[in-house]
Order: structure tokens, then C-alpha cells, then sequence
């Protein structure tokens, strides 16, 4: 069994072609988990990730590294909550490679999420969750997250 003592979380360093490259990996795998339900990107699609991530404004990405492999990926955005009149961050993606499952991965990329929410003076830390991802859900529980009150629901228009 693998040990995270290794792991370090590491911002994603969009001119280190090793950190996009997992970056692409990791939200392939993702993507084609069951959990994502997805379709691997095109060459296209992978190039505009990584462009569309690096421009973004307000993007915090994080990396879990073991060595020289990559272990996990936490995309996030830090947003602005009116209500508090503090920033907050939500959390859009926890990816964490089939190798490295059940080693604490996940949650050493959230608490160090949850630092920099802190450190930043942000309100809360927010994420989605699919109702039937019980993994992800027990651990987002002993993080200390819970359902909305009151309870929130994730709309979509596609266009």
C-alpha cells in the first residue's frame, strides 16, 4: 500500500510542461471514471484546458506529488461571496489517480485547500459532490463539509 508521507501539494506550475501533462492526465482519468461519466478530450481540448486554467484569473490549482509521479489534481476558483462580503472558494474538481486511492490523497489536497482558504481570509470553501459518490462524500463529511441549509441544488443550462 502506498503511504502519502511522500506527498507534497504543490501549486501547478503552468510553464513546467510536467505539471500540465498531469494536469491532462489527470482530468482524463478523471473524465472517464464512472464518477465522470465522460468522454476523453481531443489534442484540441487538452491545449485549451491547459490555456483556459493558466489565463484564468482566479484559479487555484494544486498538485499531489509523490516523487516524480503525480498522484492528484484539486482544480479550484476563488470566488467573491456578497453575503459574507469575503471571498470563497469552490472547489470544481478533486481528481485522485486509481493507484493512489484510499491514501489520503484527496484529503491532503483539500486541507491544503482549506489552508489557503484561511490564509486569504475567504468565508467558506464550497464544492459539489454526485449523490451517489459515497467515497467522496465520507471524506468531504470528515473534512467537516456538509449539506447547504438550506439544502442547495446544482442547476445547469447548457449551451
Amino acid at each position: 500500500m502506498k503511504t502519502n508521507d511522500t506527498l507534497e501539494i504543490i501549486p501547478c506550475d503552468f510553464s513546467n510542461q510536467d505539471h500540465c501533462e498531469a494536469l491532462v492526465n489527470l482530468m482524463n482519468e478523471y473524465i472517464c471514471d464512472k464518477m465522470g461519466d465522460g468522454i476523453p478530450y481531443t489534442e484540441d481540448q487538452k491545449a485549451k484546458l491547459v490555456e483556459g486554467l493558466k489565463n484564468h484569473p482566479s484559479k487555484l490549482v494544486l498538485l499531489a506529488r509523490a516523487g516524480n509521479q503525480f498522484a492528484g489534481l484539486a482544480n479550484c476558483f476563488i470566488n467573491f461571496a456578497t453575503f459574507t462580503v469575503k471571498p470563497y472558494i469552490n472547489v470544481h474538481d478533486v481528481i485522485v489517480t486509481g493507484s493512489w486511492r484510499n491514501c489520503g490523497v484527496g484529503r491532503r489536497l483539500l486541507e491544503k485547500v482549506i489552508e489557503k482558504a484561511t490564509e486569504i481570509g475567504c468565508s467558506k470553501v464550497t464544492l459539489e459532490v454526485r449523490d451517489d459518490n459515497h467515497n467522496a462524500k465520507h471524506l468531504y463529511n470528515s473534512l467537516g463539509f456538509f449539506d447547504a441549509e438550506p439544502r442547495q441544488y446544482y442547476w445547469a443550462k447548457y449551451l
